[in-house]
């Protein structure tokens, strides 16, 4: 594998730094990267040299976590194309357990000299792996560089995710490494270590502890990695999924009119949409395929011999992914696109018999190709007619951009000009105007104004 940018960055660190008498390594998840073959995204140093050490090294240093032992450190190194690029590699020294009391921060940070005493305080064994890569330089023994205290290359061939030492203190120490596990084990496609996931269940409630932010972006990675059916199956199995979104929990055995969903009911339904999810969707995507019928359990109805009904789903649906999505701190703009998704998942339905305007204005609605997108996979998902979905998605590039949002014809200040006051009626009037035009029933200013006094000849006039 051809050494990137950020491996010839922190190979040089490696270098420095041992120059300077310490130890060094690349440490954690890169290292596992490097044994499955997968291109790291970034390269961490553990080193045996303290912060103090580090910042005196390197002239370009950000301190951001040198209570813990964390030195940022920039290096310029050549691109592909032979430019000078920034890189910033995260150095941490060596550290030795401590007490953890609030299932977040340790109580103090204790420095080591020891790789060994650094590498059993991590979370799990397959992350627990160093890596010598000026040994590797010499010899091109990728597993001979290896250093490996923890049984993490048998543990990344036989496909397991394993606390490293004894699971519980592992947990109670950083009560995020139980989300960690699930998405590790959902994203590599191995199983969960049967002592490890034990723990898991039984300090589930514990979860709580961590800051909704960390919670969210663990989420969202699950979401987002390739794998999410999978993920989200480990969640509910593990009882963290009842901790972290009780609502979705309670799409279980909510059954659905099999006429529409023969796949079976709403968790099942909203399973498949997930599986569908490849690696790399976008965030809001995926969370508006997971919260998308998130309101059917509130507004399930069935009185035979009527079907199985959700009256007002959808609107309740909004109500309740915003309260999840507020309560997990997202974003406005995350949020709004996350809603606008669930609000109007429902509206393809129509989407045939759509007015011009209408459907124009649907095509308005932002990042309207997730609303596609989302569409395409509700359908795969349970009656797999796409015929809704091919219309919408033809019709839409079949229309100019200059037809969806045309510039209007009749503006606020063009109903001053005809002698109209300014007042409430104006919205009307003005979208009474703007219909017209994205129908083609226009095609001037004065035949807006036209129109407007027809249709509204009771607006009060200046």
């Amino acid at each position: 594998m051809p050494e990137s940018p950020a491996q010839l960055a922190a190979l040089r660190i490696v270098v420095q730094l041992r120059a300077a008498g310490y130890e060094a390594y690349f440490a954690g998840g890169c290292v596992r990267d490097l044994l499955l073959g997968v291109p790291p995204k970034d390269f961490d140093v553990a080193t045996s040299a303290h912060p103090d050490a580090v910042l005196a090294l390197f002239p370009r240093t950000f301190a951001v976590g040198a209570h813990f032992g964390v030195v940022l450190v920039c290096r310029d190194v050549p691109d592909a194309d032979g430019q000078s690029q920034e890189i910033v590699t995260e150095v941490a020294t060596f550290r030795s357990d401590v007490a953890y009391l609030d299932g977040r921060h340790p109580t103090e940070v204790r420095f080591s000299s020891s790789a060994r005493e650094d590498v059993i305080r991590r979370d799990f064994t397959i992350n627990g792996m160093m890596f010598d890569p000026v040994l590797h330089s010499q010899t091109c023994n990728l597993t001979s560089a290896v250093l490996d205290y923890v049984g993490g290359q048998n543990d990344l061939r036989a496909g397991i995710i394993r606390a490293i030492g004894e699971p519980h203190r592992r947990f109670e120490e950083d009560k995020l490494r139980m989300l960690r596990a699930v998405r590790f084990a959902a994203r590599f496609e191995y199983t969960i270590e049967p002592e490890t996931e034990r723990a898991i269940r039984q300090l589930a409630s514990g979860i709580s502890q961590v800051s909704r932010e960390r919670v969210r972006d663990e989420l969202t990675r699950m979401l987002t990695e390739g794998h999410a059916r999978r993920a989200f199956e480990l969640l509910d199995r593990t009882g963290l999924l009842h901790e972290v979104l009780p609502e979705v929990t309670k799409l279980h055995n909510v059954a659905q009119p099999p006429e529409y969903h023969p796949e079976g009911d709403v968790w099942i339904h909203t399973l498949l949409l997930l599986e569908k999810l490849p690696a790399g969707a976008s965030p809001t995507l995926a969370w508006g395929a997971l919260l998308h019928d998130i309101g059917k359990p509130a507004t399930f109805s069935h009185h035979p011999p009527d079907r199985i009904r959700f009256n007002g789903h959808v609107e309740v649906g909004v109500r309740i992914a915003h309260e999840i999505l507020r309560r997990l701190r997202f974003s406005n703009e995350d949020c709004a696109q996350i809603l606008a998704l669930v609000e109007n998942h429902m509206r393809f339905g129509d989407v045939e018999k759509m007015k011009q305007s209408t459907l124009k204005r649907f095509f308005r609605l932002p990042k309207f190709d997730e609303h596609l997108d989302l569409h395409r996979l509700d359908c795969l998902s349970s009656h797999c007619d796409l015929s809704l979905y091919e219309f919408a998605k033809r019709r839409r590039e079949e229309l100019p951009e200059e037809e969806v949002r045309p510039t209007l014809l009749v503006t606020g200040r063009d109903l001053i000009g005809a002698g109209y006051k300014p007042g409430p009626q104006f919205k009307e009037m003005l979208a009474l105007a703007e219909d017209a035009q994205l129908e083609g029933r226009i095609q001037t200013t004065e035949e807006g104004l036209a129109l407007i006094r027809r249709q509204s000849p009771c607006a009060e006039s200046i």
